[in-house]
């Protein structure tokens, strides 16, 4: 087989066995000396090549929510005469093309010691007086190896300048580029500020082992251009502390002291077209840019109608079915007997009909016969609330663009501010709302929030002796106008725990402090026009008596 030309780095002018680390993060790499640079395509390069056993690693790098910023997607273990091992996403090894099940024991195939645990895949071997380690969770690739002075090694983690001469791909189509318009949203210097935090402790106690500037630099030039979303400025952070756990520093609570999250694998195998990331504050299967493209920039969500014979069929991306708050099994033909069928590999959910089922309607236009008939939403009439966009696809044989009407939903007065009096002392309530875990980016009355997406309410208080009381919140409840006396209504929480009807509701720190908060799913009344939603909660104070404020809470 023939390979591409490579930039040839010999490590050279030392003595014995020194360690080298290289990372790969987003579209950047970091190689053994340090040195950075970033992949602006959707092709495969090489990591590291051993001209000499013919060991090759290789990385595929994919875009996600912008056509023009890549990530590492897969790494490729090719052993030459030996099986080929892949590191894919969700934590899934193939070894030879063959799926493998790994756990945190390690696992031996063709040599190459495996294991999983909840953070990824670990990968260790031994060539040529080399032992080297694989690291890939799906978002970070690092490699760790011992280099014998006066070998040669090649690849982008030996020198990460020479991008064009490392790319592996016979296939040019891979190295198109696109320039997508630049995100208004992004603040720049609120980028900056979050990537510096590498300098910062607790991230500082590390600066003298790991060089905090190729992470932070590499943080910046992404973040600049791509929203910090699905975990994206933690995953810089995180490279950064693996690094350091290569020098035997580890540095504590960086979780806690970043606020960032563990990033929750998809439930489902995502398909090609797909990656992992956010929903509405849901983890699951995105639409990749690329491949969302063709049906966006027409505002359609599949398509176009196949006809065939007396039959016409129409596929939805299932992905941009999730992104539109949409679920395809709440979806129908005119006869709600007929519904949509999904591929188990590439989630496109298919709507079938003939000219004589499914409740199609034949009509003629100049003396041309066409059969049609719509996707649309279940409704039941008994449903108080429904998470579900409100959704009529017309197609047919002779309208090969169907369209889409989509319900506009905006949380009014999500930000309440309540002034109390109690005896002695006065304190203030305050609700706010939330679109993120951690409790970032604060929803306005303005702000737009689509159905099923998941929102945070916080209740601080401000003012009261958190050593001698605390808040409990009794119920919350909504109604589909201001009075919280009104009809109709659905509890969100009940006697201080979350409404078991209602599975998307979690209470946190209820009775343990002076604040607490609470999370669901966002949702409409049926049949209520405008839709808006107003929130209302019922809390308690209780004065700690061996902090039994909890455990008196749960006994209600």
């Amino acid at each position: 087989m023939l390979r591409p030309l490579l930039f040839l780095f010999a490590v050279s002018g030392l003595t014995g066995v020194h360690g080298n680390f290289c990372t790969v993060t987003g579209p950047t790499i970091i190689d053994f000396r340090e040195q950075i640079n970033s992949v602006s395509d959707r092709c495969e390069y090489t990591l590291l090549l051993d001209q000499n056993t013919g060991l090759t690693l290789k990385a595929n790098f994919l875009e996600r929510r912008r056509r023009d910023v890549s990530f590492v997607d897969s790494l490729t273990l090719d052993f030459s005469g030996g099986d080929d091992i892949q590191l894919l996403q969700g934590h899934r090894v193939m070894v030879a093309g063959s799926p493998v099940t790994l756990n945190s024991s390690v696992q031996t195939f063709s040599g190459v010691d495996l294991s999983k645990d909840q953070t990824g895949v670990t990968t260790g071997f031994s060539f040529n007086g080399s032992s080297v380690s694989v690291f890939f969770d799906g978002t970070i690739a690092q490699v760790d190896m011992d280099l014998p002075v006066n070998h040669t090694y090649e690849g982008l983690c030996v020198d990460s300048s020479n991008v064009s001469s490392s790319r592996f791909s016979s296939d040019s189509s891979c190295q198109e580029q696109y320039e997508d318009p630049s995100d208004n949203s992004i603040d720049y210097s609120a980028v900056v500020q979050q990537c510096n935090i590498l300098k910062s402790a607790p991230f500082s106690s590390c600066n003298l082992h790991v060089d905090p500037e190729p992470y932070i630099v590499a943080c910046r030039s992404t973040l600049c251009k791509y929203p910090s979303v699905d975990n994206l400025r933690c995953q810089f952070l995180e490279a950064y502390a693996k690094a350091c756990e290569k020098k035997q520093v580890n540095i504590q609570n960086w979780w806690t002291a970043a606020k960032c999250y563990p990033q929750p694998i998809c439930a489902q195998q995502c398909s090609d077209h797909e990656f992992c990331g956010d929903i509405h504050g849901n983890t699951d299967c995105r639409c990749r840019a690329t491949h969302a493209s063709q049906y966006t920039e027409q505002n359609r969500l599949g398509g176009p109608t196949v006809c065939k014979d007396n039959t016409a069929s129409l596929s939805l991306v299932g992905c941009l079915l999730k992104e539109n708050s949409i679920d395809y099994t709440h979806l129908h033909l005119n006869d709600q007997t007929c519904t949509g069928v999904m591929d188990p590999d590439s989630h496109m959910v298919t709507f079938s009909f003939s000219s004589d089922s499914c409740g199609a309607v034949v009509t003629t236009n100049n003396s041309q016969v066409i059969f049609t008939n719509a996707v649309m939403t279940r409704n039941s009439s008994s449903d108080v609330i429904t998470r579900q966009d409100e959704v009529f696809i017309e197609f047919s044989c002779s309208h090969p663009k169907p369209e889409l009407q989509n319900v506009a939903f905006k949380i009014i007065d999500n930000s309440v501010e309540i002034f109390l009096q109690s005896e002695k002392w006065n304190y203030s309530l305050t609700m706010k709302a939330y679109s993120d875990a951690a409790r970032t980016d604060l929803l306005g009355p303005n702000s737009d929030v689509g159905l099923n997406q998941k929102i945070w309410i916080d209740l601080e208080t401000s003012g009261l002796d958190g050593n001698l009381v605390s808040v409990v919140t009794d119920s919350c409840w909504a109604t589909s106008d201001e009075s919280s006396t009104s009809t109709p209504r659905h509890d969100l929480i009940k006697n201080g725990c979350p409404n078991p009807d209602d599975g998307t509701v979690q209470v946190m720190g209820n009775g343990q402090g002076t604040s607490n908060s609470f999370s669901f799913n966002m949702f409409e009344f049926s049949g209520k026009e405008p839709s808006e939603v107003y929130l209302h909660c019922q809390l308690q104070l209780c004065v700690k008596k061996n902090n039994n404020c909890v455990q008196v809470r749960l006994n209600n």
